[in-house]
């Protein structure tokens, strides 16, 4: 590299937060054995999507990888049912689980119903009670 060379730009934190979040949920889909093609780009939809959402309020960042998640969420509950379904609750109706907080930094994985934590954002494989998709 010559010294007039510009060095490579770092990723910026913006693309650093859409790469995470990408991963984050990407991960729960494949630990729910949900990953097919047009699922993950229902991911890739959200991303482009939340890259303009985030370049208007930067301080948003550190949302954006619930906000991916929910976006996800919400387009296979349009496509395919709820996802991902609880894997707590083994009696009743199956319902999906949610992200909390709605709009908060290290999203969370919650059942609502039983009223307890089940998994951070990208770590639904470790969760307890197996995979179990719609």
């Amino acid at each position: 590299m010559s010294p007039s060379s510009d060095p490579v730009d770092p990723v910026s934190p913006l693309e650093q937060a859409l790469h995470a979040a990408r991963a984050l949920v990407i991960a729960d889909l494949v630990a729910r054995e949900v990953a097919e093609a047009d699922v993950v780009s229902m991911v890739e939809e959200s991303v482009v999507q939340r890259r303009w959402w985030v370049e208007q309020w930067p301080d948003g960042a550190a949302y954006v990888a619930g906000l991916v998640a929910q976006d996800v969420q919400d387009a296979l509950l349009e496509r395919y049912g709820r996802w991902p379904l609880c894997p707590v609750c083994g009696v009743g109706d199956p319902h999906a689980l949610d992200v909390e907080p709605e709009l908060g930094p290290d999203p969370q994985w919650v059942c609502h119903k039983a009223g307890v934590r089940v998994a951070a954002l990208g770590a639904l494989g470790t969760a307890s009670g197996g995979a179990r998709s719609s």
